[in-house]
């Protein structure tokens, strides 16, 4: 009995996680984004115009025109140009290095991770993602030879390994990043993608 109690408990507690996690995280950019942009709405026009979820549209609209603007070769150029910056700062550099590398990583036109692979190892195959395959744009000692890198993720966790792996050892799969992505931190429970 003390069994079953605690499968169901636990069933119900990872059925409800994500969902709870997910809406959290929607309520906080919400709460958050209206309290910021609320404020600064109600520093620049009178509270006549002002109504609760203004600060919240005026956040999405901001972030929509931005995303326009970086359409923009011009806004790009600047925008790297303060990066730039940004990279030459001590301890600021890492810190913004680590969320724009994080954030690029769900971008939708990222570079970063190229085809899913199989690569072969001992016999062994390993999900992965080639991250360059131009020899040109590898360090000179990696570039020798017909090779590719490869993210190898690790389940359950952020991280993984990056490797140099001969061309010949690896076979593309046909699975979407995303696909891909979840089998592997799954460690492929959720089954077929």
């Amino acid at each position: 009995m003390f069994k079953f109690l605690s499968k169901t408990l636990l069933t119900g507690f990872i059925t409800l996680l994500p969902v709870v996690l997910t809406i959290y995280l929607l309520y906080w950019l919400g709460v958050s984004s209206e309290e910021v942009m609320g404020k600064a709405f109600l520093h620049f026009f009178p509270d006549s115009n002002y109504f609760p979820g203004l600060g919240m549209l005026a956040g999405v609209i901001i972030v929509f025109i931005v995303g326009l603007m970086m359409n923009a070769y011009l806004v790009r150029k600047l925008f790297s140009l303060g990066e730039e910056l940004l990279y030459r700062l001590p301890f600021i550099k890492s810190i913004y290095r680590a969320f724009r590398d994080f954030f690029d990583f769900f971008s939708p036109n990222k570079e970063g991770l190229g085809q899913v692979v199989a690569v072969t190892f001992n016999g062994v195959e390993l999900v992965g993602f080639i991250t360059q395959d131009d020899p040109q744009r590898l360090p000179p000692s990696f570039g020798e030879n017909d090779c590719v890198l490869v993210y190898l993720p690790m389940s359950y966790m952020v991280g993984g390994y990056t490797i140099l792996v001969p061309r010949n050892d690896v076979r593309e799969l046909q699975m979407t990043r995303d696909e891909a992505m979840r089998f592997v931190l799954t460690a492929g429970i959720t089954g077929k993608v």
